[in-house]
């Protein structure tokens, strides 16, 4: 009888400490990323000056990406939330489906694309409704890593949607 009042006490101190614990560390936790957060250490984006070079004798803007820095693999796995603008890929109806989020208006479609680690494949099971070409969006979802190539571009990540929402 004793043991059992002691398992009922440590029970219950147990459930009154964790009742303290922030219930967002409960929850699955939901990593809000930059940009910058998908390039490996010690490396920086393309600088804004740039971003709006276009060299026009060229084939095509996908020839133009600038090499990947590698890409990091801490976030595999993890839900993350990142900022961008929509690059529509794929749509069921009038909704999109698949897209690159990319870091910048205009990326993969009037400037040249990011390189591989600065894109990520957004892929949604329910459509998005586009206010308009290159929304700003915030994207939560689950983040891997991915050695993709689509028309646009060579991507580095590739994001399963949860949650898609306008920006501001």
């Amino acid at each position: 009888m004793t043991k059992h009042r002691i398992s009922r006490r440590i029970a219950f101190v147990g459930i009154a400490a964790f009742s303290f614990v922030p219930s967002r560390i409960l929850a699955a936790e939901t990593i809000e990323l930059a940009w910058d957060d998908l390039l490996p250490e010690g490396t920086s984006t393309i600088p804004n000056s740039l971003r709006g070079i276009v060299d026009h004798d060229r084939a095509s803007l996908s020839s133009q990406q600038p090499e990947s820095t590698g890409i990091r693999t801490d976030w595999n796995g993890k839900t993350v939330q990142l900022p961008g603008f929509v690059v529509p890929i794929e749509y069921d109806g009038t909704g999109v489906t698949t897209f690159l989020l990319v870091p910048y208006v205009g990326a993969c479609v009037h400037v040249p694309p990011p390189p591989a680690n600065q894109l990520v494949l957004v892929i949604s099971k329910r459509p998005y409704e586009l206010e308009g070409m290159f929304e700003a969006v915030k994207v939560t979802g689950k983040l891997g890593t991915a050695s993709t190539s689509t028309e646009l571009a060579d991507v580095g990540y590739v994001m399963e949607a949860t949650k898609i929402t306008p920006f501001g």
